[in-house]
This record gives structure tokens, C-alpha cells and sequence, in this order.
């Protein structure tokens, strides 16, 4: 058994950092692709919206899985050249490409269903591990730091991402036609593109990156009960996980839902109901429409990038806590007002709105708990915070559809209103029950 690096931490350079980080480019590239298009994937191949969120459950039901288990196992893994962590950023990368390459040819929504469920348990083996890579890595002085550079990675990579498609049509002259699997080929063309990207960046951080070395144990553990512990110090952590930790799942678990709602409908109520198009009789006005709310999304992820930089300012200034509760009340009331915009140049404006929001939940809530975690299961314990991101997810996926269905009257934007209450409601759960050690003291809250 391994036990985490204990001694100190030099702070790290920029350009170390950065280094470390870039990765996540790469991994919120093939992500931000996923996000913005499969529910229209799914509606190109014929599915109804109403059935949409089910099709999604292969996000959280992968993450509820595969996160802990790969934590659990990064916790333990030590290679002299390879490292604890990079090891599965390198299988995850290489999977998920292979992923990437291969969804746009589903042609069926059995077919891309199933490439959800392959592509999403890849991402997660190398996503998880990135977020203990920081904490392993970074003093505790740093790790606001570390974790807003990942934050301008994925508002980075969202940001080209979210374009992308539009770029392919208007700069390179690729076609809006669908394709012989009934997808068009410029959404075809970007999925190959983020495989590339995905894979190279990740590369890049294996390659230029180097991790502590952790200390052996003396104790000896039996490869026949490896599977048992395994699964015995997953529970197990699930049933002493610190008293911060606990407050942060509440927060999690209403911010999380919030994004789903808004990921599973916002593009396509954008092509719907303010550009008037349909995937089925009007599908050339409802590619415009899903180009238009891809390139709100990219605004969105333009304004995480920028506003990344300017969090550690905000820690400073204010706490991790009031930064996070006042970034959650801004995004959701950007949310609440999506169903009311009549002119679509507005909707820029709302997702920027969000961008302050996306910037704060890829950092502050990592930053917040990294202190209150044990260093030698750090990997472990980020997978099971995962469990709060995906457990609201699964339950939307289950649920949301047949309230959609009956009470909401096909109103995708309503559902994406819904969505910002729930980020409002998290900002407030975060101010009153969430604390934090500020000049050495814990805050009353």
C-alpha cells in the first residue's frame, strides 16, 4: 500500500502550473462537444425531448462508477517514469478519443446511446484523477490557484468548442447536410476535431508534468482481497467523510441539476422556440437555431476564461465562500431570465451571466474541500464528491422527463428557468451552511 507524499511543497511557477493544468484543455474539449450536441444528436436520430434525459443517464451512471474506483486505484498506483495519476489520464485520453471518433457515425439512438455510455466512463478515467493531481501537487497556498487555471482550460477549450461547428460552415466551407448517419457533417467533422485535441493535450500534461513520490507502507496487501478493500474503503469513506465535505454535497447537489436542466434543454429550446425550427420538418433554421446557442455557450465559456483569472482576487477580497455564493446567485438568475428574451443576440448576455457561475463551481467547491481531506485518500474522496454531481443527474435523467412532459407542455426554456432557481437556491445553502477558515479562524456560518 502507498501513502501520500508528506513532505513540503515548493511553490510551484506559472508555467508549472500551467503545465499541469493543460490537460484539462483537452478533456473539456471532447466534453463541451458532447455537452452542446447530443441532445440534438439524439433529435436528429429521432428521439423526442421528452425522452432525452433518459438518453443522458449513461453521464451519471459512468461517473457514479467509474470516479471512486479510479480514485481508489490512483490513490495506489506508483510507477518511477508514469507517475500516481498520469497513468489514467493517458488511458482515458487515448479512449476517449477513440470515443470521439467514432459517435458522429450512430446512426441509430441505440448506437449513440451506447457510444454515450463508452465516451463518458473514458472521460471520467481521466477527469477524475486531474482534480487530486492539483491537490497532490499544490500547497495549500496554491491550490486556489491550480484550481482556477483549470477553470480557464475548460472555459478555454468550451469556448472553441462551442463555435466550432459554426467555424467548420462559415470559415472552411464544410456542409450543414446531414451525413449517410443523419447527422450533419459539420457536428461529424468538430467530434473528429476534439478527438485530436483531447488526446494531444493530455499527452502534453503526461509528458511535461512530474508528481511526488509516495511513501511505501509496510503493510503488504493480498492480491486476492485487493476487490474486497477496494470496495470495503469506499464505503467506508462514503460513511466518515468530513464535516465540510457533507456541506459542500449539499451544495453540489442542487448546482448540478441546475447545469443538467440547462444542458439537456438550452440548445435546442433556443432552435425551438426563439429561432422556430425543428429537427424533423424545418432541420436547416434548427441548425442555425443549435449554432447560435452553441456560440451563447462558447460567450459563456469566453467568460469562465476570463473571470478564472480573477477569482484568486475575489478568495482574497471576500472568502471562497461569499465568492462561490454570489458567482451561483449570478448564473442562476441568468438562467431564470432565458425563457423571457424575445431578440437571441440577448441570450450572449445570459450565458455570461453563467460563465461567472461555471468559472466558480469548476474551482471554489475543489478548493474548499481539498483542505479537510486525508492527502493519502485524496483521490479516493474526489470520486465519491462526485457522487453529489452525478446522483442529481441520474435522478433528473429518471425523472425529469415525465414531469417535462406532463407539466412543463414541451416548454424547453421553462425547464432551463428551473435550472437557475436551483443555482439560487445553492448560492443560499452555500452562505449559510458552508464554512471556512479565514486569517486562521473558522467563519461563524
Amino acid at each position: 500500500m502507498l501513502t501520500a507524499y508528506k513532505g513540503p511543497k515548493p511553490r510551484l511557477s506559472f508555467w508549472q502550473v500551467w503545465n499541469m493544468c493543460f490537460g484539462f484543455f483537452g478533456i473539456q474539449f471532447g466534453w463541451s462537444l458532447q455537452m452542446g450536441n447530443m441532445s440534438a444528436i439524439y433529435e436528429y436520430l429521432g428521439a423526442k425531448p421528452e425522452e432525452v434525459p433518459l438518453l443522458w443517464l449513461a453521464a451519471p451512471m459512468t461517473g457514479l462508477i467509474v470516479q471512486p474506483i479510479i480514485g481508489y486505484l490512483s490513490d495506489r498506483t506508483w510507477h518511477p517514469r508514469w507517475g500516481r495519476r498520469r497513468p489514467y489520464f493517458f488511458i482515458g485520453a487515448l479512449l476517449s478519443s477513440l470515443a470521439l471518433f467514432i459517435m458522429p457515425h450512430s446512426s441509430e439512438i441505440w448506437m449513440a446511446a451506447g457510444m454515450l455510455w463508452i465516451l463518458d466512463a473514458s472521460i471520467n478515467i481521466s477527469m477524475e484523477p486531474f482534480r487530486a493531481f492539483v491537490a497532490d501537487n499544490l500547497d495549500e497556498s496554491q491550490r486556489s490557484f491550480g484550481y482556477s487555471m483549470q477553470s480557464m482550460f475548460i472555459g478555454a477549450a468550451s469556448f472553441i468548442a462551442g463555435f466550432l461547428p459554426g467555424i467548420l460552415v462559415n470559415w472552411l466551407g464544410v456542409s450543414r447536410e446531414k451525413g449517410s448517419s443523419g447527422i450533419p457533417q459539420n457536428i461529424m467533422w468538430s467530434f473528429y476535431i476534439g478527438a485530436i485535441v483531447f488526446f494531444g493535450a493530455v499527452l502534453y500534461t503526461v509528458l511535461t508534468s512530474r508528481e511526488y513520490p509516495p511513501s511505501p507502507s509496510h503493510d503488504k496487501e493480498k492480491p486476492e482481497e485487493k476487490k474486497e478493500n477496494m470496495l470495503v474503503e469506499i464505503f467506508s469513506a462514503i460513511r466518515n467523510m468530513p464535516s465540510q465535505m457533507k456541506r459542500l454535497a449539499l451544495v453540489q447537489f442542487l448546482t448540478w441539476p441546475g447545469l443538467f436542466l440547462m444542458w439537456f434543454y438550452y440548445s435546442t429550446g433556443v432552435a425551438a422556440e426563439i429561432f422556430g425550427g425543428d429537427a424533423k420538418t424545418n432541420s436547416t433554421v434548427y441548425t442555425k437555431g443549435l449554432e447560435h446557442a452553441n456560440a451563447t455557450s462558447a460567450i459563456l465559456n469566453l467568460v469562465t476564461f476570463l473571470f478564472s483569472f480573477t477569482i484568486p482576487f475575489w478568495v482574497k477580497k471576500t472568502g471562497k465562500k461569499q465568492t462561490h455564493f454570489f458567482c451561483l446567485l449570478i448564473g442562476g438568475l441568468g438562467l431564470i431570465t432565458v425563457p423571457f428574451v424575445k431578440e437571441p443576440w440577448i441570450l450572449f448576455v445570459n450565458m455570461s451571466m453563467v460563465g461567472i457561475a461555471w468559472a466558480s463551481i469548476l474551482s471554489m467547491p475543489y478548493s474548499m474541500l481539498a483542505g479537510s481531506l486525508p492527502a493519502e485518500k485524496m483521490g479516493i474522496y474526489m470520486g465519491i464528491f462526485n457522487f453529489f454531481i452525478v446522483i442529481p443527474e441520474i435522478i433528473a435523467s429518471l425523472f425529469f422527463g415525465k414531469i417535462f412532459e406532463l407539466f412543463l407542455s414541451g416548454q424547453r426554456l421553462t425547464a432551463v428557468m428551473i435550472g437557475g432557481i436551483l443555482l439560487c437556491l445553492a448560492a443560499i445553502v452555500c452562505l449559510i451552511l458552508v464554512k471556512e477558515k479565514r486569517n486562521g479562524y473558522a467563519s461563524p456560518a
